[in-house]
């Protein structure tokens, strides 16, 4: 065989260090940066390269792995048998090949008996029970060793704690395999309770599945809607489990939920008929799923079978096409979220794309629209992100016309005019201005949150008649509205207006640092409020302090200073400013509070979602006097974690800075 060629080896080890790279985002960090057709064709050429050229294969080589390795924020679990992966097919003759090779290795010209189950998009688990009792749960990890999250994993309504007395003295040691998700419905309603109360919203059903069970506390994992499915054990050589069909009738049995789409067929063209089937079905199931499962039923076919490396010879995942289309763009236009951010959005010709007519798509940031190059005119490829989200993913450059148009960034807000920028480390631009059209919503709900001026009565709701009424033009606006008004609104009886009119009255004497949270300042939230309060104790002090004078104060820095500057000095901000002072709002010299407290001095930083919003965390903590920092360093006396608590868990780890989980605070603040 003749070497390979220099470009043969560059090529097979980018190849490794991309796989290895994806692996890690998918597996470990819950957080694919590329759709698993585009990871399917970096693997399969990874696999192209090692069988022309076997004498390349290392031990090392993401072909001979499955996933990544565990993270180390969990004590490691190894597998007794290793958790393999599954060989995909995408087409018809690639699984009548697959079939083809099964028979051949079983030599039988026999149709042969198979189960089918759909691919759940969740996260790989094993359940260890000894002597009916569970004992230890693990995620798959790299194959070989995974984490061990055993109590998280109970927290699941669908894990049985126990085995039956029988199947507990038939199988003293068994281990059960399943995918843990977290259905569509449930995960619409768990992001709609985490957006009213001002946390973090999940990206997809997976994430948020993956997510919510790689938590340090379980008793966040127990607040979500996760769902374990079993769909099989470890061991093919127990008593009375000979075939996959009677597995999956024992786990029933043993009241564990199987899916109710596993069927048992015979031979290739009834596989066909049933992956056709459930394409179909699948924009009507409440859980995401992202192909078909076949299996060989015999375990005796199977073990005859064997594996290769990294997956089984008796069992195939046949992927559903990639759901995407391409299609015209048409215009790109600018939207103005409810934080500020503007965001490009594609008018698109439209196209249906996984059972849904697409007209706009994505375009995320500035950085992403200027990497795609895309022009008016352009032929664009168009993905539904977690099927839901459409996204343009790509540019078909081959058919740009002649006439394609770029588009620039704008420098001003599309919704009021006012300039835009785009604060230090982040992607998107934002716009400033407290009376931008587009934000007034959620400008106005901020304001009158219990972190702000702490308005009794005005909600999301109300917030939204008022701006289209027209009653509020900026939040300044709630301190001059009338009783005569608000009658005329949807559900405002005579008492329920006297009520809010008497809450708005009792706010104009709020504390200063409310204030100044209230006024939606980007990245001062009521920590960074509280601190603006103390050091300058007057609110015209703080207006006129400049960014040289805030970068300096502890829990402020550079950036953070800018956007303060850059807020007090935009004429729409000065002009509600002295729209409150008229309307009465006091703005009250501030006096420090945290003098002797007991945890006076003391630095936090908080990581992750955490079970409330972190505003609540925070006022308990400077309540105690202590100060909640943006960053992990050498100065900071505790670290709290919540979900996905990322870098800064990990960089308190390296400086061996004490980390607490939610609980741990509330002990340390009771104590």
């Amino acid at each position: 065989m003749p070497n390979p060629a220099p470009e043969i080896l560059e090529e097979l080890e980018r190849l490794r260090r991309e796989v290895d790279y994806h692996n890690r985002k998918y597996h470990l960090e819950d957080n694919p940066e590329i759709p698993d057709t585009e990871f399917d064709r970096l693997f399969e050429r990874l696999l192209q390269i090692e069988r022309e050229y076997p004498e390349l294969v290392t031990p090392d080589s993401p072909s001979q792995r499955v996933g990544s390795a565990p993270s180390k924020k969990f004590e490691p679990a190894t597998h007794r048998i290793p958790m393999l992966s599954l060989q995909k097919v995408t087409k018809p003759e690639e699984f009548a090949d697959f079939d083809r090779r099964v028979r051949e290795r079983l030599e039988t010209d026999d149709e042969i008996e198979y189960i089918t189950e759909p691919k759940l998009d969740g996260l790989a688990v094993e359940l260890v029970y000894e002597k009916g009792l569970l004992v230890l749960g693990s995620t798959r990890g790299d194959g070989q060793t995974g984490e061990t999250i055993t109590a998280n994993l109970k927290t699941i309504p669908t894990v049985p704690l126990k085995l039956s007395d029988e199947a507990a003295a038939t199988y003293p040691l068994i281990e059960v395999r399943g995918e843990v998700i977290m259905r569509r419905s449930e995960f619409e309603k768990l992001n709609a309770r985490l957006a009213e109360s001002d946390q973090p919203t999940l990206a997809n059903p997976r994430n948020g599945a993956a997510g919510s069970l790689r938590q340090l506390d379980s008793g966040i994992t127990a607040s979500r809607p996760l769902v374990f499915y079993a769909y099989g054990i470890s061991d093919s050589e127990l008593p009375s489990l000979d075939t996959q069909s009677k597995v999956m009738n024992f786990l029933r049995d043993q009241s564990f939920l199987v899916n109710d789409r596993i069927k048992a067929v015979v031979g290739e063209q009834a596989v066909e008929a049933e992956f056709s089937d459930l394409e179909k079905a699948r924009p009507s199931l409440d859980y995401e799923i992202d192909g078909l499962v076949i299996k060989v039923d015999r375990f005796d076919q199977q073990q005859i079978l064997g594996k290769i490396s990294r997956a089984p010879r008796w069992a195939v995942a046949w992927k559903f096409a990639a759901e995407t289309a391409e299609t015209v763009l048409k215009d790109i236009h600018f939207s103005v979220g409810r934080t500020g951010a503007v965001t490009p959005v594609a008018v698109l010709e439209p196209v249906r794309v996984g059972g849904v007519t697409v007209s706009n798509a994505s375009l995320h940031n500035e950085d992403e629209l200027r990497e795609l190059d895309a022009r008016i005119g352009d032929t664009v490829v168009v993905r539904r992100a977690g099927d839901v989200i459409p996204e343009v993913v790509s540019v078909n450059r081959d058919k740009r016309p002649k006439k394609a148009k770029r588009v620039s960034f704008p420098t001003t807000c599309p919704s009021c005019g006012e300039p835009i920028s785009r604060p230090e480390g982040e992607a998107a631009y934002r716009c400033i201005n407290a009376a931008c059209p587009a934000q007034l919503e959620g400008h106005i709900f901020h304001f009158a949150s219990k972190g702000g001026f702490d308005i009794e009565g005005l909600g999301g709701k109300l917030a939204r008649q008022l701006v289209d009424e027209g009653l509020v033009k900026d939040p300044s606006d709630l301190f001059s509205l009338t009783k005569e008004q608000l009658l005329p609104l949807d559900l405002m009886a005579d008492k329920k207006a006297e009520n809010l009119l008497a809450g708005i009255d009792k706010a104009r004497g709020t504390s200063l640092p409310r204030i100044i949270c209230a006024l939606g300042i980007n990245g001062v939230g009521e920590t960074a409020a509280t601190v603006l309060a103390e050091k300058y104790g007057e609110f015209d002090q703080l207006i006129a302090a400049t960014a040289e004078e805030l970068e300096v104060i502890d829990g402020i820095g550079p950036v953070l200073a800018a956007s303060i500057v850059g807020f007090f000095s935009g004429q729409g901000n000065k002009a509600m400013i002295q729209k409150l002072r008229e309307g009465g709002v006091r703005f009250a010299r501030y006096e420090s509070q945290s003098t002797g407290s007991s945890l006076s001095g003391k630095s936090f930083v908080l990581t992750g979602s955490l079970s409330k919003p972190r505003g609540h965390f925070k006022n308990l903590i400077v309540a105690a006097g202590g100060k909640v920092t943006g960053s992990v360093s050498r100065k900071t006396d505790y670290v709290v974690c919540g979900e996905d608590p990322g870098s800064k868990y990990d960089k308190a780890k390296k400086l061996e800075v004490p980390i607490l989980d939610e609980a741990g605070l509330l002990e340390l603040l009771e104590s």
